[in-house]
């Protein structure tokens, strides 16, 4: 008996061994027009093995570069597309850098630190008066998006003068939207638990 084990390695096994078996007979072959139709029909055969493909981008150009790659790139034919190499399909890409910053309140975001951190640049006191509040309203918003409890405004005002280096004051902390009608737009905060999930489809039932 033949197990698997045994067997050559599937290079990509979403194809089936039969493929692969396939594309190294016509890798034996002599004669190169015969390998090009034998290659065509072996494209074919990958495509209707995987229609899902037929919905991405030149999927003909992938299904050419999966021929190559399960022949170990030793199949020569004559291709419609570039012949890929197997140093650059083989290459690591380059490590990603990843922004570096220290955000002093997770729930803000950067871009609010950011935009307050920048507030020195503004000289106009109207401009100054519109941004603090704007960003005051905001800040609350996101602190009770992401928290559970409520907020004192002095609390986001104490935020806000911090964040802004002391360029932005609110003195009148009246001119925060009220936390109720916050609360409101945000709606109730709901766990999606696995229990509560069971208990919603009734997968716990009274037992008698």
């Amino acid at each position: 008996m033949e197990y698997n084990t045994t067997r050559e390695h599937l290079i990509l096994p979403e194809y089936g061994r039969n493929v692969q078996n396939m594309i190294a007979h016509a890798n034996e072959l002599t004669d190169r027009e015969e390998r090009n139709r034998a290659a065509q029909a072996i494209i074919e055969v990958m495509g209707q093995l995987n229609p899902h493909l037929r919905d991405e981008d030149d999927y003909r150009h992938k299904l050419w570069t999966h021929l190559f790659v399960m022949s170990n790139f030793e199949l020569d034919v004559d291709s419609p597309y570039e012949r890929p190499s197997k140093e650059v399909l083989a290459k690591k890409p380059e490590t990603m850098e990843y922004p570096k910053g220290r955000i002093r309140y997770g729930h803000y975001g950067k871009y609010t630190q950011r935009i307050l951190a920048n507030s020195n640049e503004i000289e106009n006191e109207d401009e100054k008066e519109f941004l603090q509040t704007t960003m005051g309203n905001f800040m609350k918003l996101q602190f009770l998006a992401y928290n559970n409890d409520t907020v004192e405004n002095h609390v986001i005002a104490d935020q806000l003068s911090e964040l802004s280096g002391g360029n932005l004051k609110i003195e009148n902390l009246d001119e925060l939207i009220n936390t109720k009608e916050v609360l409101k737009t945000i709606g109730p905060k709901t766990t999606n638990t696995k229990s509560n999930q069971n208990k919603k489809n009734g997968k716990y039932k009274k037992r008698y």
